[in-house]
């Protein structure tokens, strides 16, 4: 795929990064990149930035709430540099570890329509297919993994979501699947930071 930092595929997502910009001049407010080298061997992919998380700081999962618990999970397992991350000139860095989002704009209330999200699933795709042998791919939230069994070509009745669920893929890679680790999830007990942090443990024997 092309590079995405001008698209505007998405009438309406390119409308609301400007809306926001207005707002918020200080922003990133553009489609939102990878982060992490593409040759690691985790991919995590979430739903869409969040409004002052990633649409704010222009990487994914960096500012926000979910963030927190994301790159705390990663830090305990050796998949980057610090615990905490609020801004894309912190110093973080991945270790054999790359995250994306389903949706690389921020929709509007967080909800991206059916015709963004299969206009951005070719990114979505490019992403997978640079993930190597023996990979793992880490869905956070049942978007992201229908997300991701379409860019797969997968059927999802026979992948679905369901917490802490793994399956074998072709070329030896493992798709794994988790609750989002928002703020929400973690205020209603649908995820603990114990039960978000064993699913990186799995992942890290898997790939010893």
């Amino acid at each position: 795929m092309s590079d995405l930092s001008g698209c505007q595929l998405c009438p309406r997502l390119a409308a609301h990064r400007e809306t926001v910009k207005l707002q918020y001049p200080a922003y990133h407010c553009a489609p939102v990149a990878a982060f992490g080298a593409a040759s690691a061997r985790l991919l995590i992919v979430g739903l869409a930035p969040g409004l002052h998380g990633a649409n704010a700081s222009g990487r994914p999962f960096t500012g926000d709430a979910s963030g927190d618990l994301l790159f705390t999970a990663l830090h305990d397992h050796g998949f980057a540099s610090q615990a905490q991350s609020r801004s894309s000139a912190d110093g973080m860095q991945l270790i054999d570890c790359r995250i994306t989002n389903a949706v690389k704009c921020l929709p509007p209330r967080n909800q991206p329509r059916a015709s963004e999200t299969n206009t951005c699933n070719p990114y979505l795709r490019a992403e997978i297919g640079d993930l190597p042998a023996g990979g793992v791919l880490l869905t956070l939230g049942g978007f992201a993994h229908r997300a991701v069994t379409r860019a797969l070509g997968l059927r999802h009745a026979e992948y679905p979501f369901a917490r802490a669920a793994a399956y074998d893929l072709d070329a030896r890679r493992t798709l794994f699947s988790c609750y989002h680790p928002s703020r929400y999830n973690l205020n209603t007990g649908r995820i603990t930071a114990a039960s978000f942090t064993e699913v990186f443990g799995r992942i890290r024997e898997l790939l010893r």
